[in-house]
């Protein structure tokens, strides 16, 4: 027998959850230009520990930053602010994904670098709340996640344009229970926002002398929301006469990543939130593990940048944390770099990162005891961007590997 009481109540809750959605749209269709980071005085940089691992880790790259933005500090052209309370215990006791008093001073910054945050999962007894890095997202419509893996030894130079705001993850606290035995989330895709992610990475292609870029999706099983996405991005290719377009199913591009013979023709990749999550993760187990790989999260207004693995409460509770790696926020704090007008300053520091974790590698993150330390690494990659033949030493070390 249907019942119908709990199809009305789904009903009901359906239809709140698209109104909601219709108003974000509409948010999105209104004009806005990107900020120009050379007009501001000063750049304001906020930094956010996070959870588990996320303060040791967030502590070495913001001495990395420091150090190579020391005149600019200087200058007055750019400052620094710890911002305090995007914990896992704030955020639980104030039920909230992100406490209103943090996110005002996150909204008083131009950019901000963020640690690893924890989201309680469904029935451990603990709030609800949604994932911080999704209400970060949705508050400062980062709508653009682009997170490089860079392996010059071998060819690679992928940047993937991975849809931030929509999809599953966005309504993901919103599905229901509509009866015991049957449970639904929504998944999302809209028209404006599926054309500016592949304006996004179109335009990055075109700024950096890219020739090829790849919309990954499920078109051909999900055809109503993937097949939107593809098409617009279909539409938008258009405008880009200079750049291949062609398209792969999330299934075989995560194999295709893995082929050797292939995977070096890839350069950039767009792809909707979930796909992207996944494929970002495989890629960066490529590059040398996910804690080598940072992220970038754009928005016209604002952007934060951050790891993109989790805060690893497992390495916290096992006294640990001292052994993590921090390759991944420091590259997220390279990207930052790049981002805010210091491409150079930016493009030190990733050859630092990549002559210390995959040239000459005189430290080795194991995780634990018999591996470095995080600071210490940090005081290696610092000692390296300090040499004033780092880029010498990166040439080298590319071409003696190839």
């Amino acid at each position: 027998m249907v019942n119908q009481q709990a199809i009305e109540a789904a009903k009901a809750s359906f239809g709140k959850v698209m109104a909601e959605q219709l108003v974000r749209i509409e948010n999105i269709k209104k004009p806005q230009e990107w900020t120009d980071y050379s007009k501001l005085k000063p750049i304001k940089i906020g930094i956010l520990g996070g959870d588990g691992i996320g303060p040791a880790i967030s502590a070495e790259a913001q001495r990395c930053l420091e150090l190579l933005l020391m005149d600019q500090v200087k200058s007055g052209k750019v400052t620094f602010k710890v911002i305090e309370g995007m914990t896992i215990e704030n955020r639980i006791a104030k039920n909230a994904a992100i406490p209103m008093d943090v996110l005002d001073e996150i909204y008083k910054c131009d950019v901000t670098l963020k640690g690893p945050t924890e989201t309680p999962e469904a029935g451990e007894g603990r709030a609800n709340i949604e994932s911080a890095n999704v209400a970060m997202r949705k508050y400062l419509d980062l709508f653009a996640n682009v997170r490089p893996v860079r392996i010059p030894a071998q060819n690679i130079d992928w940047t993937f344009f991975r849809e931030n705001t929509e999809d599953i993850y966005a309504v993901g606290s919103q599905g229901q229970m509509v009866t015991p035995d049957l449970a639904v989330d929504y998944k999302v895709i809209s028209r404006p926002g599926s054309r500016r992610i592949a304006e996004a990475g179109f335009e990055y292609a075109k700024k950096n002398g890219k020739k090829r870029v790849t919309i990954v999706t499920k078109a051909n099983v999900v055809k109503t929301t993937d097949g939107l996405f593809l098409n617009i991005a279909k539409e938008v290719a258009k405008n880009y006469p200079g750049i291949e377009m062609d398209a792969w199913y999330i299934d075989i591009m995560t194999a295709k990543l893995l082929d050797t013979a292939r995977r070096s023709d890839f350069q950039v990749m767009v792809l909707p939130n979930l796909y992207g999550d996944i494929i970002t993760d495989e890629a960066g187990q490529i590059q040398g593990g996910v804690g080598t790989a940072g992220s970038a999260n754009l928005g016209k207004k604002y952007a934060m940048f951050e790891a993109i693995h989790g805060s690893a409460p497992r390495m916290v509770k096992e006294g640990r944390a001292q052994y993590a790696d921090p390759s991944s926020i420091i590259r997220a704090g390279a990207m930052m770099l790049e981002h805010i007008g210091f491409q150079d300053l930016g493009e030190r520091l990733h050859m630092a990162l990549d002559i210390c974790g995959q040239y000459e590698k005189k430290l080795v993150m194991t995780g634990r005891s018999n591996g470095a330390a995080g600071k210490d690494f940090g005081d290696y990659v610092v000692a390296t961007v300090r040499d004033s033949k780092t880029r010498d030493r990166w040439n080298a070390y590319v071409h003696a590997t190839k």
